[in-house]
Formats: C-alpha cells, structure tokens, sequence
C-alpha cells in the first residue's frame, strides 16, 4: 500500500507540474478534476501521464483529453515548437503551411501552429478552412512551403486528433517534396520537441496569413488535369464524405471535369466531429457505407464513392450481379487504377507496398514497366525506386491511391475518385463495368484474391505475444503446402512475411491503431477463361488460409 501511495504521489505532482505550464483553461479544468478524484481515479491519471505522446513518422495521434499522453493545446504547441527550431537548424527557408480537418479541437491546433511558427520568426501560411489532407500536400508544393502541418485523425475515432508533417523540397528533396517525412527526420523533430523548455517561454506571435479559397481552386484545375479531358462523361455516381470534409472539394472538381454532380448521402454530406451515423469513420468498417449503398440503389447509381473524413482515401462500391452492391478492395481498385493508366499509355515507375497484392508486380512485368515494393505507407511509395524511374502510379490495399505524385505526393481520395470515374465512365460507354474489367485481368494474370484478418486489441501486449508466438512457431505449412520462404523483417520493421507456391502472408502490427494485422493473398490460374470458378477456389482457399494463420498467432 505504501509503494501504491509513492506512485500515487508522484503522479500527482507530475500532473501539478503539468498543470502549472499548460495553456489552456479547458484541459487545465478536466485535469484538476481528475486529481479531485483520487484515489479512485488514480489509474486514468496514470495512463494520461504514462509517457508522453512519440512524434514518430506519422507524426501524433491520440485521444483528445489533458496530460502529455493525448492530444491538446500544451502537447501542440510543445510539437509546434519543436518542428520550427528543427526546421531552423536544418536552415530551411520559407513559409510553414498548414491545414486542419473538422474534428474536435483541429482549428484551435492549427492556430496555435501558427502562432508559434511566427513568434520564431518564421511565416505561417493557413489554410482557409477545414480542408482535404491532399489539399495540405498540395500547397506544400505550390506555395513552396519549407514544410507542411496537418491537424487530422483521418479515419480515427471521433475522440482522437492528430498532427502530421510535411517536407518541402528544400529539406525533402526532389522525392520527398510535398511528403510525410521518414526516419530520420521524424527522431530529429521528436528530440527538438523534448527539448522546449516551459511553455510561457515559447514567444507566441501573429496568427499567420489565412489563404484564400484561390488556393483550393488551384487545387481542384490541378485534380482535373489527371483526366482526359475528352473522355466519356455519362455516370451517375452516389459519393459519401463520412461526416468529413471532402464532399466540396470532390464535387467541385467533378464538376469542373464534366462530369454529373454526385448525389451525396444527406445526413453525411456536412463535416460533423461527432461521426453520429456511423459507429467508425473508416469506410472499411462494417456498415460504415449503409448509407451509400442505399443511396446509390435509390438513384440508380452506376457506382458509389466513399472517401474516409480527411478524404485522403477513396472507396468504391459497385453493383455485382451475383452478389449485389459490394466494395472493392483496395488492391483491386489499385490495379484497376494502375492498368487504366498503363492503356493510357503513361510510361514510369508504378509501386505498391508489401502487404498489397502482388498482381501489380505481375502486370508490370508482362508489360515491361518498373516496379517496386516498399514498407506500408506513402511516405515510402512516393521515395519508391530512390529515383531509379519518374513514378506515375502508386497503392496501397488499405484504400490510398497516389495517380499523379506531381500533382500529390501523397494518397490523395479526390483524384483517385475522379480517376475512376473516368474509367468507369469510358468502361459503361463500352457497355462494360468494373467488375468486366477485373475479370479480364483475371484472365490474364490469375485471380489474385486478399483478404485481411485484423484484431483491435485493449491490451497491446496481445499484439507483441503473437509476433512472438509467430516467430518462435513459424507454420511449416500452409494450405498443405510447406512455407518455403520466411522473412522477418525486424529490426527496421516489425513485419513477418511467409511464403508457398500460391500463397502469401504478411503479418504486421498498424502504425495507427491498436489492431494486429495478417494480410492475405491465394493466386489461383484460370483454367479456360473460367473466372468464376477460379474466383470460388481461391476464395475458400483465402477462408482456410484465414482460419489457419488465425490459430497460429493465437487471436
């Protein structure tokens, strides 16, 4: 009882301290009255000041509540303060640009951004409103912004934010220009950030220049561009935002190509922090495009769009005839996208990542392209290559696709939905669809059917003990056939990878949520051009291989 009664001590002169130093009124108010709790609120107060929030290479996210362990004003302006003294040091001239999305807390953190960055000195360049994440890239690269801030959870919970950083060209490079950063820039901000001293001492100054809505209208010529500007227009397309804050700018930009006005779902068309409509602002989630379906069956749509509440991811939902409305998964939607640019003859480097399908791999082989994998997420994708080719196209399966890196380094949901409707606008004038064309490729390539098995934990030790339990009892086996290559990627990732004649398994904890991840994928040949039975065989193949990977981690 003593030593609980130390901890309890010292805890609570750590949230005194902390109390003391922070800015806002608000989160000082919550605190206190978690202190005014003890005893019995002692674990909440140790898990708020369990460590503090990592500044990593996708930058912070966390709860939105008091103390060094979660989002809030005294944690922003620490992060900004430590970004613009790294950004001195490194020399790096010109505007720090920031953007901000609709959720709790966003513009007051966006703000004070600015404010720290001119009291050092340095411009700050905001955005007009609460706008898309690519739009944030965007103007990185088009207002040559030394770096770029923005304040979004994307498809978090609606009590979490987050704070992601940009580089420009002077510090990212020529591949890096306008990306998230990569080790070891991210080590360099977090070590800067645990160097600012009290927060009094931090000289606050003007709120920076607001841009004007000429900055998105930029944007949105630019997104225009990607398409071809004489092809087929008829499509009738239903689209949600999720409550967040894409539905302007997607609609402005298909309007601006041609295309019909997308209907959008009613009670999910206005940004909304609360998320009331949908149990997880992820499109992935079950159920999260109820709404969309019963949109696009109402209006007859010939498909229906999704972008998560950043809008930086896109989803597509399309009427299957044997199976009624059904998302594609990112991997089909990214290879979709890749061989819609290949006929369009866009010539370069086309990259995905380690977890996604292998068919693009397949595809840029038979047509002689380059092509490379790098670790998940786009702060790689865009660095795919090391500059070996231009790249022109790349995916991820968790449903982020990049179809024009100068325009975006980044996924970007606005130009990937209007991508797609192009082609599937140029398919319905063929009297073909998605689907057709999935088959084709089937055809061509083998079916190449993924699937994911994901466990959301409340312990991350769960996490750690099945990468553990994997490692020490890799499967010799897998659907019958012995696993003839294991990769184990550690130390730079923590990522297992097995391997027979047909299958593959990459096992992963997300670098975002408490979720355990193994990603699937059965190759399975078509025999003559019957797909659907190819289609049947690998998917109970996936369904086996999901059951089996599923006991070996024990989850």
């Amino acid at each position: 009882m003593a030593a609980d009664t130390t901890d309890i001590d010292d805890i609570r002169e750590q949230a005194r301290r902390w109390l003391a130093d922070d800015p806002d009124p608000a989160s000082r108010d919550e605190l206190t009255a978690v202190l005014d709790g003890l005893p019995a609120s002692a674990p909440e107060l140790a898990d708020r000041f369990a460590g503090p929030l990592t500044f990593g290479t996708a930058g912070l996210r966390g709860p939105l509540r008091a103390g060094p362990n979660g989002m809030n004003l005294a944690v922003v302006t620490q992060a900004a303060a430590g970004l613009v003294t790294w950004l001195a040091a490194q020399g790096g001239t010109g505007p720090l640009v920031i953007g901000y999305d609709a959720r709790h807390g966003s513009r007051q953190f966006a703000e004070r951004t600015a404010q720290v960055a001119t009291g050092a000195g340095r411009p700050a360049l905001l955005l007009p409103s609460p706008l898309p994440t690519p739009v944030l890239a965007y103007a990185v690269r088009h207002l040559g912004g030394v770096a770029g801030v923005m304040v979004t959870a994307s498809h978090n919970p609606p009590q979490d934010n987050g704070y992601k950083v940009y580089l420009g060209a002077e510090l990212g490079g020529e591949l890096g220009a306008g990306a998230q950063i990569v080790p070891p820039v991210d080590a360099g901000i977090e070590a800067a950030i645990r160097s600012v001293g009290p927060l009094a001492q931090v000289p606050l100054g003007e709120p920076g220049q607001v841009l004007g809505d000429d900055l998105v209208a930029s944007y949105v010529e630019r997104a225009t561009a990607v398409i071809d500007p004489d092809g087929p227009r008829d499509l009738t397309v239903a689209y949600t935002p999720l409550h967040g804050v894409g539905a302007a700018v997607l609609t402005a930009a298909f309007a601006r190509a041609g295309f019909p006005t997308p209907g959008v779902v009613p009670d999910q068309a206005e940004p909304d922090p609360a998320f009331p409509t949908v149990s997880f602002p992820n499109p992935e989630e079950p159920g999260a495009v109820d709404r969309l379906i019963a949109l696009a069956d109402s209006t007859g749509a010939d498909l229906a769009i999704a972008n998560d509440p950043d809008a930086d991811r896109c989803a597509v939902v399309v009427r299957d005839v044997s199976e009624g409305w059904r998302m594609l998964r990112g991997d089909e939607v990214g290879v979709l996208l890749a061989d819609h640019l290949m006929r369009r003859g866009v010539t370069g480097l086309y990259a995905t990542t380690i977890v996604s399908s292998s068919l693009l791999r397949a595809m840029c082989a038979a047509r002689g392209l380059p092509y490379d994998e790098t670790l998940t997420g786009f702060k790689w994708i865009v660095r795919a290559g090391g500059g070996s080719a231009p790249l022109v196209f790349g995916y991820e399966e968790a449903l982020g696709y990049c179809v024009a890196p100068e325009h975006v380094r980044d996924k970007d949901g606005i130009t990937a939905a209007l991508t797609v409707a192009e082609l599937a606008a140029g398919l319905k004038a063929r009297g073909r669809t998605l689907t057709d064309r999935l088959d084709e490729l089937a055809a061509e390539f083998g079916v190449h059917h993924t699937d994911q098995l994901s466990a959301r934990v409340d312990d991350l030790r769960v996490i750690s003990d099945a990468m553990a339990r994997i490692r020490a009892a890799t499967p010799a086996t897998l659907l019958g056939q012995p696993v003839d290559s294991v990769r184990d990627l550690l130390p730079e990732s923590d990522v297992v990878i097995l391997r027979t004649a047909v299958a593959r398994v990459v096992i992963r904890p997300s670098g975002t949520e408490p979720k355990l991840k193994a990603y699937l994928e059965v190759v399975e040949p078509v025999v003559e051009g019957d797909v659907r039975t190819a289609r049947s065989r690998a998917a109970s193949a996936v369904a086996a291989l999901r059951a089996e990977v599923s006991a070996a981690l024990g989850i």
